[in-house]
C-alpha cells in the first residue's frame, strides 16, 4: 500500500518553516537542530507518527530478491507525491505545492547512493553509504544508531523525513541527552494472534470504509512485508502424555476457529501478509530461525533490516543484530499502512562484556544476571549496546536470550551488532551463502559490521557498563519479579526469608509454626504431599530459552543423567516441554535425548508460548484442591521471561525463572526449598544420595551435544513447509474474498464503528463541551488498568454479553482471544478489579459514580448512559498515565467509550499517541499542578476550549479549560507534531488513512 501525503493544511505548514532551505544536497548540512516541540525535555513525552510513508527507499516499489522470504506478493510501485498534492487556485498554494512534490519526489542524499561489488564481478545492488558523508561524528556512533541513521538517509525527501532530522541522528551524542524526536521507518512488521487479530480486524474494516466512499478498497493493503505467526493460543491442557501435541491443538483449533479462520482470510486477502499457521513455533524463534533478514534487498537497493512487533519480546531478534523493539497495536498499524514512526533519539548504554562463562553455568544465568544489572543502572528508553572481546566468546543463541529479556531489563533494545558469529548462524539456519556474502559485504561497506580480529574503534556510548562473564554464577529469579535475582546456592536461604517477609514482591508472610505444615493427599490413588514451596508446575516453555541449543540439549542431558541414576519426576508435577520451533524437537530426537525427557514427564505438549504467558492450562483438581484447602504456597518453576504473580497460574504464588535444565532439576527435587550444594536431590536405584553435581552436565558435554545434533538441514526442512500448514488448519473453509463477510453472531470478530457515517470531508478539531468525568485517577494508571486483559470474570459487563448472546461461562475464554470483537472489548475497557478511582471513595473495583443520578454503576454502563444522552466524558488522572505494555485497546477502548479527552500530569510515550491516534486529546496539567491541587474532584462539567480551524492549532500549545464550578486552568495540548495534528483533524489516523487512499489517482 502506498499512503499519500498530509491534507493540505497540515503540508503548508510544514512547507512555511522549510522555505528558507529546500534545495536538495547529498550531503548534510550542519545546521543546528530545530527545537523540539513543547514538552520535549519531559520523559513522558510519547512516540508519535511525524509524518506519511513511501517505500522503504525514494518511492520504490517493494518487492524481495530473496526468494525463501517473498511474500508471494507483486508490489506495485507506489505513486510520487506529486501526484496527489491537490492544487489550489491561489498562486501562492501553487508554489507551495510545487516547492513541495519536488521536495517529495528527490532524497536528499542521492548523491552517496553506491554500488557494492560482488567478488565474481556485478554488484549485489546500490547502498546509502554512511563512509561517503566523510563525517567522523559517524564513526563514533553506537551500531544501533547507525541504522537509525541509515534509514533517515534512504528516506530522506525534506518532508517527511528531513535533513535537519538526518542532522540530529548524525550529531547525536550532544542530541540524545535533549530528548529531540526523529522519525523512523521499520522495513517490516512482525505480529503475534492476540495483537493480530485486531490489526486484521481493523484493515478488513478499512477496505469497508473504502468500499462505502466509492473508493477502491484494494488499496488497503500493507506496504512493509507483514508476517504474522500464531504462537499465543495453545494451551498445556494435556501434558505427560504422547499425544499431548495432537490433543492440545484439537483444543486449540476448538476453542479459537474463528480467529484462525479469520487470519487465514487475512492471509488471502491482503497482499505482503504472511500468517505463520498455529503449531509451527514461536514468533520470536519463527522470527530468529527463518523471518529475519539482517539485510533487504529490493529493487537492487540494500538496507538493514529493522522491525516493530506487536509482542514486548520482538527484542529477541537484536541478538542477530536486527533493530527491534515492540510496539502497541495503532503504532503497528501505522507502519503497516506507511506512516513513519516519531521516537526519542534514544541514549545508548554500552555493555562491555569481556572473559568466558566458567564450566556448568547457561546463557539462562548470564541474562537472569545482566537483567539485575541493567533494572539497577536504569534504562528505561535506552537502548543497550553490548560489545567488547567476550561478545565473540558467547553464542548466537545465548545473545538472543540476552535481547530477549530487554522489557525485563526495561530497554528498548538490548543490540548485538553483527559479526563472524552471526554469519555462522545464519549458515547454520539455512540461509544460502550468497545472501550471507551480501550480508557481510553491505555491512562492512557501511560501517556497520563488528571484526573482533581488528582493532575497535572507540565508541562514544551515554554511559557505560561492565561485565566479567566469569563472574556469572548459576542463579534463578523469583518468586514473583524477572529482576529478582538469587543465587542458587543461596536459595534455600532466600525462600525461608520470603516466607518470614511481609507480603510483597519478596514476601508471603507465613507464621513460623506454619512454615513447615505438609498437606498429604491422595493422587490417583498414589499417596501425595505438598509443602510450601512444592513444585507443582515445571514448564521448558518460552522464546527466551527454547531457541537455545545448549540450555535445550542441557536439560536433556540432565534428564538422562537422572533416569540412569533412578530418579524420577513425582507424578503430580505438571511438567511440560513446548518448543519455540520443529527445530528444536529434530535435534533432541537427533541427539536421543527426548526419551529421557519423555520419561521425566516432560514430553512436548506443542509449539507455542504456553505457560510463559498463562497457558498453562489446569493442574490436576486433587493439586489443586489441596493448595486451595491448606493455603499452600506452591511453586512453579518455568524457563521463560515473566513471573508476575498470578500470571503462570492462579494458584501458584511462588514463580521461578530459570534455566531448561535448572527446570528439570527442580521437577526431580519436588521443591524450592533446596539447598542444591548440601541437599541431595533423590535417592537413586542403588539406595545413595543423589546430588545436583551428579546429574549437572559439564560445559564440554553439552558442547558436544550442539556440534552433533544441531545441523543445518534441521532448519532448511523445517521452514521449507512451515507454510504449508497442518491439516486442521488446512481444512479450515474460508471464502477468499477482498471485503470480508462479517458475522453479526460473532462473539469473536465483530466489524468495529470507527467508520460508521464517514464521509470524505474531515470532522475538523472538537473541542469538549459540558462533559462529565467518566474516571477520577491519581499516579501510575498503567495500560493493565485500562486495557481489558486475562480472564473475564464473571460478574462483568462482558460476561453479561456473552451470556445474553449463548456463550457458556466455561467458552468465555480470555479477552485476549476476542480482541477482534469491539463489543466485548469495550465492556473490558476499565473493567480491571484494581482500579483505583477517587469518585468511589477509596473503593476499588471497575466501578464509577454517573454523576447526574450519583448511582454506583460498571464503567461500562455509566459510559453508556453518558452517550446515549449525548453528553461527552473526559478521564483525569494523575502521573506516568498509560505506563505498561504497549497496547492499542487502552485507547481504543475509551474512545469507543465516549471519552474525548485525558487531562493528566503525564502520558507514557506510546500510549499517548495512541490516543491521538484514536482522535482523543491527551492534556497535561502545569508544571507543579494536578487535579488534587486545582481542587478538581471530578463532580464538576468541564469545557475544553479548541479552534474550530486545525490551521490555529499547534504542537504543544496552551488550552484552556473551565468548569461549571467557575474554575479555569491552562493545559499543553499534547499534540506534538503537525501530523498528530492531521489525525485529530481527521478524527484518528485509520479515517486519515482512508481519506487519503480514496482519493489517490
Amino acid at each position: 500500500m502506498y499512503i499519500a501525503g498530509p491534507h493540505s493544511s497540515a503540508l503548508l505548514r510544514r512547507a512555511s518553516r522549510f522555505s528558507t532551505h529546500t534545495s536538495l544536497h547529498s550531503t548534510v548540512s550542519r545546521t543546528q537542530p530545530s527545537p523540539p516541540p513543547p514538552s520535549s525535555s519531559d520523559p513522558s513525552r510519547c512516540r508519535s507518527y511525524s509524518g506519511v510513508s513511501s517505500s522503504s527507499s525514494a518511492f520504490r516499489s517493494v518487492r524481495s530478491s530473496v526468494p525463501r522470504w517473498s511474500h508471494g506478493v507483486d508490489w506495485k510501485s507506489p505513486a510520487t507525491l506529486t501526484s496527489q498534492i491537490r492544487t489550489a487556485a491561489s498562486p501562492v498554494l501553487d508554489r507551495f505545492h510545487r516547492t513541495l512534490a519536488t521536495m517529495a519526489s528527490q532524497n536528499a542524499f542521492n548523491g552517496i547512493l553506491t554500488g557494492l561489488p560482488k567478488p565474481g564481478g556485478g554488484e549485489f545492488g546500490k547502498f546509502y553509504s554512511l563512509p561517503a558523508l566523510n563525517d567522523p561524528r559517524i564513526d563514533k556512533l553506537p551500531y544501533s544508531i547507525r541504522i537509525l541513521l541509515e534509514s533517515a538517509i534512504r528516506n530522506c525527501d525534506n518532508f517527511q523525513v528531513t535533513k535537519e532530522d538526518v542532522e540530529k541522528i548524525i550529531d547525536w551524542e550532544k542530541t540524545a541527552p535533549k530528548q529531540v524526536e526523529i522519525p523512523f521507518k521499520p522495513a517490516r512488521v512482525l505480529l503475534q494472534d492476540f495483537t493480530g487479530v485486531p490489526a486484521v480486524v481493523d484493515l478488513a474494516c478499512m477496505r469497508d470504509a473504502m468500499n462505502n466512499l466509492g473508493g477502491d478498497s484494494n488499496k488497503i493493503n500493507p506496504l512493509v512485508p507483514v508476517d504474522l505467526v500464531i504462537d499465543h493460543s495453545v494451551q498445556v491442557d494435556v501434558a505427560r502424555s504422547e499425544n499431548a501435541v495432537q490433543a492440545n491443538m484439537e483444543l486449540e483449533f476448538q476453542r479459537n476457529k474463528e480467529r484462525f479462520a479469520f487470519l487465514k482470510w487475512g492471509s488471502k486477502a491482503f497482499q505482503n501478509m504472511l500468517v505463520v499457521p498455529p503449531g509451527s513455533g514461536i514468533v520470536h524463534q519463527v522470527n530468529l530461525e527463518y523471518l529475519g533478514r539482517v539485510v533487504f534487498n529490493t529493487d537492487g537497493v540494500l538496507y538493514p533490516d529493522s522491525v516493530v512487533g506487536t509482542d514486548s519480546h520482538t527484542t529477541m531478534i537484536d541478538g542477530l543484530g536486527v533493530a527491534g523493539w515492540g510496539v502497541g497495536g495503532i503504532e503497528a498499524e501505522a507502519a503497516m499502512l506507511g506512516q513513519p514512526m516519531s521516537m526519542v533519539l534514544p541514549g545508548v548504554v554500552g555493555f562491555k562484556l569481556s572473559g568466558k562463562l566458567r564450566d556448568g553455568v547457561t546463557a539462562t544465568d548470564l541474562v537472569l544476571t545482566v537483567t539485575q544489572i541493567l533494572r539497577k543502572h536504569g534504562v528505561v528508553g535506552k537502548f543497550v549496546e553490548f560489545h567488547g572481546e567476550g561478545v565473540g566468546k558467547i553464542s548466537l543463541a545465548d545473545r538472543a536470550t540476552i535481547a530477549n529479556m530487554s522489557p525485563e531489563y526495561g530497554a528498548t533494545m538490548g543490540f548485538f551488532p553483527v559479526d563472524h558469529v552471526t554469519l555462522q548462524y545464519l549458515r547454520l539456519t539455512g540461509r544460502s551463502d550468497e545472501t550471507v556474502a551480501m550480508i557481510e559485504a553491505y555491512l562492512r561497506a557501511n560501517n556497520m559490521f563488528v571484526d573482533y580480529n581488528e582493532p575497535q574503534a572507540e565508541r562514544v556510548y551515554s554511559s557505560y557498563l561492565e561485565l566479567d562473564l566469569a563472574d556469572v554464577e548459576p542463579c534463578i529469579s523469583g518468586p514473583k519479579r524477572p529482576h529478582d535475582r538469587v543465587p542458587l546456592k543461596d536459595m534455600k536461604a532466600d525462600w525461608h526469608s520470603c516466607l518470614d517477609s511481609k507480603v510483597g514482591f519478596k514476601g508471603f508472610a507465613i507464621p513460623k509454626d506454619a512454615q513447615d505444615k505438609v498437606a498429604k493427599f491422595s493422587f490417583h490413588g498414589q499417596p501425595a504431599e505438598l509443602k510450601h514451596g512444592s513444585v507443582v508446575i515445571a514448564a521448558i516453555t518460552s522464546c527466551t530459552n527454547t531457541s537455545n541449543p545448549s540450555v535445550m540439549l542441557g536439560a536433556g542431558l540432565v534428564a538422562k543423567k537422572a533416569c540412569e541414576l533412578g530418579l524420577k519426576v513425582k507424578p503430580w508435577i505438571k511438567t511440560s516441554l513446548a518448543p519455540g520451533s520443529g527445530v528444536v524437537t529434530k535435534y533432541l530426537l537427533q541427539s536421543g535425548l527426548q526419551k529421557y525427557l519423555n520419561e521425566q514427564g516432560f514430553n512436548i505438549v506443542g509449539y507455542g508460548c504456553t505457560t510463559c504467558i498463562g497457558n498453562s492450562g489446569e493442574l490436576d483438581e486433587t493439586v489443586g484442591a489441596t493448595i486451595t484447602e491448606n493455603d499452600i504456597i506452591a511453586s512453579a518453576v518455568l524457563s521463560g521471561n515473566r513471573n508476575f504473580e498470578g500470571r503462570v497460574h492462579a494458584l501458584t504464588r511462588a514463580n521461578y525463572l530459570a534455566s531448561p535444565p535448572l527446570v528439570v532439576a527442580y521437577a526431580l527435587a519436588g521443591t524450592v526449598d533446596i539447598d542444591f550444594e548440601k541437599e541431595p536431590i533423590g535417592v537413586g536405584k542403588d539406595g545413595k544420595d543423589v546430588y545436583f553435581r551428579d546429574i549437572w552436565p559439564s560445559t564440554q558435554e553439552v558442547a558436544d551435544a550442539v556440534q552433533s545434533s544441531v545441523l543445518p538441514d534441521m532448519f532448511k526442512s523445517t521452514y521449507k513447509a512451515i507454510t504449508e500448514g497442518n491439516p486442521m488448519w488446512n481444512d479450515l473453509s474460508i471464502e477468499e474474498s477482498k471485503l470480508y463477510s462479517w458475522d453479526p453472531k460473532s462473539t469473536y470478530i465483530h466489524e468495529p464503528p470507527y467508520f460508521k457515517n464517514m464521509t470524505m470531508d474531515p470532522p475538523g478539531p472538537h473541542g469538549v463541551k459540558d462533559a462529565y468525568c467518566l474516571l477520577n485517577f491519581g499516579d501510575s494508571i498503567t495500560t493493565d488498568h485500562i486495557s481489558p486483559a486475562g480472564s473475564i470474570h464473571k460478574e462483568s459487563p462482558a460476561a453479561k454479553f456473552l451470556l445474553e448472546h449463548g456463550v457458556d461461562r466455561k467458552d468465555f475464554n480470555s479477552y485476549g482471544s476476542r480482541r477482534g470483537n469491539d463489543e466485548i472489548m469495550a465492556r473490558g475497557t476499565f473493567a480491571n478489579i484494581r482500579l483505583v478511582n477517587k469518585l468511589l471513595n477509596g473503593e476499588v473495583g471497575p466501578k464509577t459514580v454517573h454523576i447526574p443520578t450519583g448511582e454506583k454503576l460498571s464503567v461500562f454502563d455509566a459510559a453508556s448512559r453518558y452517550k446515549a444522552a449525548g453528553q461527552d466524558t473526559i478521564v483525569l488522572a494523575g502521573a506516568e498515565y498509560g505506563s505498561g505494555s504497549s497496547r492499542d485497546w487502552a485507547a481504543k477502548g475509551p474512545m469507543l467509550l465516549g471519552v474525548k479527552a485525558v487531562i493528566s500530569k503525564s502520558f507514557e510515550r506510546i500510549h499517548r499517541s495512541n490516543l491521538v491516534g484514536m482522535g482523543i486529546i491527551p492534556l497535561c496539567f502545569k508544571a507543579g499542578e494536578d487535579a488534587d491541587t486545582l481542587g478538581l474532584t471530578g463532580h464538576e462539567r468541564y469545557n475544553i476550549d479548541l479552534p474550530n480551524n486545525i490551521s490555529e492549532i499547534r504542537p504543544g500549545q496552551d488550552v484552556t479549560v473551565t468548569t461549571d464550578t467557575g474554575k479555569s486552568f491552562t493545559c499543553t495540548a499534547r499534540f506534538d507534531t503537525e501530523v498528530e495534528l492531521e489525525y485529530f483533524n481527521h478524527g484518528g489516523i485509520l479515517p486519515y488513512v482512508i481519506r487519503q487512499l480514496t482519493t489517490q489517482k
